[in-house]
């Protein structure tokens, strides 16, 4: 390979090297997805976040519109650039401030065979291993190594289609293998739950379906796949539509066979509120109906201008006190913008706002409707053209952000609606509303119905049900009867296609307001 078909990349411990450029990639996908550093979570390409940016060692291009909002005029004037606005052009040298991807774990100590339950998120990787006698030994989590691809699944579909799909399956296949080594004893068995397009990116099949109107399902999952060296087989849970994957249904397994706490009474809705949004309605007949629609990543916290993953000093929610708005985070460390907000703060500090008057149905900044709020409004400033509620550390609330989130309740407000009007159910009629994920944990039930999310009075029918998922796997693991309930699950589903309805764009934007659309 030639000098001018590759690009320099050098991070900030002084290590250089070369990788094949791409106008296809943005600088950004193609550092990350070389696999030598660990990838950021990513603002899908949107020029906000910032942490992908890199310093132009000779001939900076010129800057996008967008770009000063993020790197100040001195920054510009040393080369500083967004690397995913910017395209991997041959010849390029630039300096990446990047974390190196951690050296591989040694193999860990002879110990006894154990089991691992994954649940692989669009964003997140959770795992559990567990010893013989089916207790937990160890667990954790860490981002989706293919988030360098892109914060959404359409985007990494995109990427697999243009010949990137075996180096996605390599990126995941690893970060297991490395969970594997650091497991005080030798992985026997193995479960991933995953939606359909990890679960196709996982074992490289092909995702056409996946990536193009009208969409299929080309894998039914409920079996035992290889997967490569250091892995054993893993068992992958039935997949339910094109958008429905295992995570739903070893979710549903977990709760309907009592493995993620009592087992709800039908009818109730389980609500996977990921970066793709998966719904399963379970009526009192056993029938059983499911949506899907894309939320994005935002409520994981990624996409929005100081958004980030749930970690230390990560802000979860905000209190209205006499005196303003106090931040609570996820460990009681002091806030700090290197630290960001998590999807639950962001729909914490707008639920506030909207209640103050500070922020109207639609979205826009407004000046107040009570004597604290009109103080607070004092907080409404313009920057790079934009309105912005100002926070504190430098932070602040964008009018991008509000619109984010709207996006995210519209599409939720839209899947719940059709799902109870599809069942001939008025919400009132619901046993539960399971909320799965880090959300449900999280989230105010008064945030959601202030935000239009779910209906005024449902909130007492919230149940936060964790990480189904991951339990759900964990069960399947265990219990071949669990594996069996599972795999019959696709006889019972009836799967409604709201993206493809010729109404669905209408029914979007009619619910793009903080307010519940029936």
């Amino acid at each position: 390979m030639t000098l001018a078909a590759t690009i320099a990349v050098t991070d900030a411990c002084g290590r250089t090297l070369t990788l094949p450029a791409d106008p296809a990639l943005t600088l950004a996908q193609a550092a990350y997805l070389s696999g030598h550093w660990s990838a950021p979570a990513l603002c899908s390409g949107l020029g906000r976040c910032g942490r992908c940016r890199v310093r132009f060692l000779d001939a900076p291009p010129a800057p996008v519109p967008g770009e000063d909002a993020v790197l100040s005029a001195q920054e510009l004037a040393a080369g500083w650039r967004l690397g995913c606005r910017h395209a991997a052009l041959p010849g390029a040298a630039v300096l990446l401030p990047a974390r190196p991807v951690a050296p591989a774990p040694a193999p860990a100590p002879g110990g006894p065979p154990l089991a691992l339950a994954v649940d692989l998120g669009t964003t997140t990787i959770h795992w559990q291993a567990l010893g013989p006698d089916g207790a937990p030994v160890a667990e954790g989590g860490l981002l989706n190594p293919q988030m360098g691809a892109g914060s959404e699944v359409m985007s990494r579909l995109a990427l697999a289609r243009s010949g990137a799909a075996q180096h996605l399956r390599a990126l995941v296949l690893d970060a297991l293998a490395g969970v594997a080594r650091a497991l005080p004893g030798p992985v026997a068995r193995l479960a991933v739950a995953g939606n359909p397009a990890m679960t196709s990116l996982l074992l490289g099949l092909p995702v056409d379906g996946l990536a193009v109107a009208p969409y299929r399902l080309d894998y039914a999952g409920g079996r035992e796949e290889p997967l490569g060296p250091g892995l054993p087989p893993a068992y992958v849970p039935p997949q339910l539509a094109p958008f429905v994957g295992g995570d739903l249904s070893a979710g549903l397994a977990a709760l309907a066979l009592g493995a993620a706490g009592p087992v709800p009474a039908a009818p109730f809705l389980l609500a996977d509120m990921g970066t793709n949004g998966e719904f399963l309605l379970a009526r009192a007949d056993g029938a059983l109906l499911a949506a899907s629609v894309p939320l994005g990543p935002a409520l994981e916290g990624v996409g929005l201008t100081h958004g980030n993953v749930a970690g230390p000093g990560a802000i979860t929610r905000f209190a209205l006190t006499p005196t303003g708005l106090e931040a609570t985070t996820l460990d009681g460390a002091a806030p700090s913008r290197a630290a960001g907000l998590t999807g639950t703060a962001y729909l914490s500090l707008l639920a506030h706002l909207l209640r103050l008057g500070l922020v109207n149905a639609q979205g826009q900044f407004r000046p107040g409707a009570t004597p604290l709020g009109a103080r607070l409004a004092e907080r409404i400033e313009v920057r790079g053209g934009e309105r912005v509620f100002t926070l504190f550390d430098g932070m602040a609330l964008s009018g991008a952000d509000v619109e984010e989130v709207l996006k995210v309740k519209a599409a939720f407000n839209l899947a719940l609606s059709r799902l109870l009007a599809e069942a001939g159910l008025r919400p009132g009629a619901l046993a539960a509303l399971c909320l799965a994920g880090a959300l449900g944990a999280h989230v105010a039930v008064d945030d959601l119905e202030t935000l239009g999310f779910i209906p005024a009075g449902l909130g007492t029918r919230v149940r936060a049900v964790g990480n189904t998922s991951l339990a759900g796997a964990r069960l399947l693991l265990a219990d071949p009867q669990a594996r069996a309930w599972a795999e019959a699950l696709p006889a019972r589903v009836r799967t409604l296609d709201l993206t493809g309805d010729p109404a669905f764009g209408q029914e979007f934007v009619g619910r793009m307001r903080f307010s519940f659309v029936p």
